[in-house]
């Protein structure tokens, strides 16, 4: 049986992944419950997949924060001690995360022959293009969306799902957190 993969990424009102400007990280509102959600979905058995841009983006981050910034709340520091693999034909090991291995080639080839060969859940948070493709190809099976409850016209940055395939969703799971926060869970399917 194959291995679910799980595209989980967070999300303005109107779809941008980031902002510029005075955003701070996850746009100023986080809450203990997004928090502690984060921990327990995190606290699970699985593989982290990233692309090259989101592993040097994430290990960036992680390297200029300090123990008491936003940046190491405590579901950021369980994914970095995630096993986790880094697709990319730029990048060379060893990484300067716990447990990643670089694996070269197309992201499809090597994600379909993960979730065939992994025993455990795959996840991605973030990887947007790597994702939109992965998308495509029919290798994602849950698209786990945290919608922020703000609109970042003027500034927002890397829009989600710019250039991606039409697919249509089936929400299988979805709450509220901290009271404005929505995670939405949708089953893919490209649509014909």
């Amino acid at each position: 049986m194959a291995a679910t993969y799980t595209f989980d990424v967070f999300s303005s009102l109107d779809g941008f992944g980031a902002a510029s400007g005075n955003w701070t990280g996850y746009w100023g509102k986080q809450g203990p419950e997004l928090l502690e959600h984060r921990l327990a979905m995190y606290s699970e058995e699985q593989r982290m997949v990233f692309g090259a841009n989101t592993y040097r983006a994430f290990a960036q981050m992680l390297a200029s924060s300090t123990e008491e910034s936003d940046v190491r709340d405590p579901w950021v520091t369980r994914m970095r001690n995630l096993p986790a693999t880094v697709v990319s034909s730029t990048l060379q090991g060893p990484l300067d995360w716990p447990d990643a291995t670089v694996v070269g080639g197309d992201a499809v080839d090597v994600v379909a022959r993960l979730k065939e060969e992994s025993a455990v859940p795959l996840r991605s948070h973030g990887s947007l293009s790597m994702n939109r493709a992965l998308m495509a190809a029919g290798l994602v099976d849950r698209v786990q969306m945290t919608l922020f409850p703000v609109i970042t016209g003027q500034t927002g940055a890397e829009p989600i799902f710019q250039g991606a395939a039409d697919f249509d969703l089936e929400l299988i799971e979805c709450r509220t957190l901290d009271g404005h926060t929505q995670e939405l869970i949708y089953r893919p399917t490209l649509h014909v």
